[in-house]
């Protein structure tokens, strides 16, 4: 299927690695224009030239902390310069620390709302007048299974991860005159360097190998397995591309049938 996103500028963040990565792997093959960033200007270099080797495309690599406003502005200007605007956003971020309510502080609370939901604004305010101008753009939110099922130990996920969901519903409403488009992705159990480091902490906790530690986390996953980067990354493709030109409002799950609500 031709999804007519050749050509189209995307900027991915976080990825360096992981669903971040996998996505601008999918995009790049598409034939898009990709800019990529990360705090890690190393791990950056390494994605931009494993992605250069596999896509044979030259993506634009800019090294931005999801936590610091002058880095984001500076990440969009940079990215517009030279890409010539932006016309799909892939917001994509790390985990925010772990910890029950009772451990953790109101600095902790300050920092994941700037990585989880700050960030996000920041971004949406530089790419959109770009957008506007064109009358078309894409905001693809990339979030996590936690806003409709949270998950033990994770309260910041679960609690400041909602509101994606609030800013991309209003932002469809909002910006559905100007040709924009806005949603989200949730996206489920995915082989990461996060997932298998989770599996080897448990499997160290209990006792068991880190085989044993996956195989009991995949009982929990109707399909009975992680889903791979790439598979948020076609997801993501699809919602920005002309074939997706209907969709907007909406949060989309791609988990392997481990959430159990009906809505």
């Amino acid at each position: 299927m031709e999804l007519g996103l050749k050509g189209k500028v995307a900027l991915v963040t976080a990825a360096s690695k992981g669903i971040g990565l996998g996505t601008a792997r999918v995009l790049a093959k598409e034939g898009m224009k990709v800019a990529i960033s990360s705090r890690s200007g190393a791990n950056l270099d390494k994605a931009k030239d494993q992605l250069a080797a596999e896509t044979g495309e030259d993506v634009l690599a800019v090294p931005a902390d999801l936590t610091v406003r002058e880095d984001l502005e500076r990440l969009v200007e940079t990215v517009s310069n030279k890409l010539g605007g932006i016309d799909v956003l892939v917001y994509n971020t790390g985990p925010p620390k772990a910890g029950t309510f009772g451990e953790l502080t109101y600095a902790d609370w300050e920092e994941a709302t700037k990585l989880l939901l700050l960030s996000a604004v920041t971004l949406t305010q530089g790419v959109v007048p770009h957008m506007k101008s064109r009358r078309w753009g894409r905001l693809v939110y990339i979030t996590s299974l936690t806003l409709k099922q949270p998950i033990a130990n994770l309260v910041l996920s679960n609690t400041v991860r909602l509101g994606i969901a609030g800013l991309s519903k209003s932002l469809s409403r909002e910006l559905a005159p100007h040709g924009i488009t806005s949603n989200g992705i949730i996206q489920g159990y995915v082989r990461t360097d996060r997932t298998i480091h989770l599996m080897e902490e448990k499997a160290s906790k209990t006792g068991t190998t880190v085989e044993d530690a996956y195989k009991e986390l995949v009982k929990s996953i109707p399909l009975g397995r992680y889903g791979e980067p790439e598979e948020v990354g076609y997801l993501a493709a699809f919602i920005a591309s002309e074939r997706g030109s209907y969709l907007t409002g909406s949060m989309f799950t791609v988990d392997g049938g481990v959430i159990s609500s009906v809505f």
